[in-house]
């Protein structure tokens, strides 16, 4: 073999060493990007100290002060679920979420339509726990007031309503909107027949505070490190990069048939 010939072959292999080597940190890039978009929300994630500071002490009335008032229709252990779906579905989906959380707004979006599709036909019966993650992080109180609201939608008969007004209406992450009760009024009147005056006092008095400092204690205990958190059947299941609505759709139905 001539030089030559040899020179072309060793410069082949190392034009490919290079490629797989651009390939793998592409690959690398991606993993980073999907696993920073689904774990966004976790626990200790109180970097930005500007932030905190500015939100320090808006709100100092305690988070757990009164008795523990479920909101009606509530279920599970300690009346911490809020259902959603047919009790007689044979799959379960437990999902872990904080209203002011954006990977939590981004779960939501993407697997919504599969979501309400699944519960509607009784194949899938859903159980939301409210969690005060980044007023924890971040400081303020929306998370936590954005939860009462909610479990007040829920004696209304409104929670799954309310529920998807309130993420289409996300403020950005360090923007604590949610902790103004008027604000969280206005977006009742997206939903119908929600603005009452007893929705509105349940708001203002913060009748679910209590509860949702005890849905927030339960998450904690139970290890979990991020939201959303998502149990399909008790597997956590929104770990898996590989799953989308289709996939789920898939595993529920399977379930169902089974």
């Amino acid at each position: 073999m001539s030089e030559k010939n040899r020179d072309g072959k060793r410069t082949a292999r190392e034009r490919l060493a290079v490629e797989r080597e651009k390939q793998k940190a592409a690959e690398k890039r991606r993993r980073a990007l999907i696993v920073g978009a689904t774990v966004i929300c976790v626990l200790g994630l109180a970097a930005v100290i500007g932030v905190v500071a500015a939100n320090a002490g808006k709100d100092k009335s305690s988070a757990d002060a009164g008795p523990v008032v479920a909101p009606s229709g509530a279920q599970g252990k300690d009346g911490l679920a809020i259902p959603v779906g047919k009790d007689g579905a044979k799959s379960t989906l437990t999902v872990w979420e904080d209203f002011r959380c954006p990977a939590c707004q981004q779960f939501e979006t993407v697997y919504r339509p599969t979501l309400h599709e699944l519960a509607d036909a009784g194949k899938l019966r859903i159980e939301y726990h409210l969690v005060t993650l980044i007023d924890g992080n971040l400081g303020g109180s929306g998370s936590r007031r954005s939860a009462n609201a909610a479990a007040c939608a829920q004696d209304a008969g409104k929670f799954r309503e309310y529920h998807d007004v309130l993420y289409a209406n996300q403020p950005k992450e360090t923007d604590d909107a949610f902790s103004s009760d008027d604000k969280l009024i206005e977006l009742a009147g997206k939903v119908n027949g929600l603005d009452t005056p007893e929705f509105q006092k349940c708001v203002r008095d913060g009748t679910h505070n209590s509860w949702v400092a005890k849905s927030n204690k339960a998450f904690q205990a139970g290890g979990f490190t991020g939201t959303p958190t998502v149990l399909l059947n008790g597997k956590n299941i929104y770990q898996d990069q590989t799953l989308t609505p289709d996939k789920l759709k898939q595993m529920v139905e399977a379930a169902d048939k089974g």
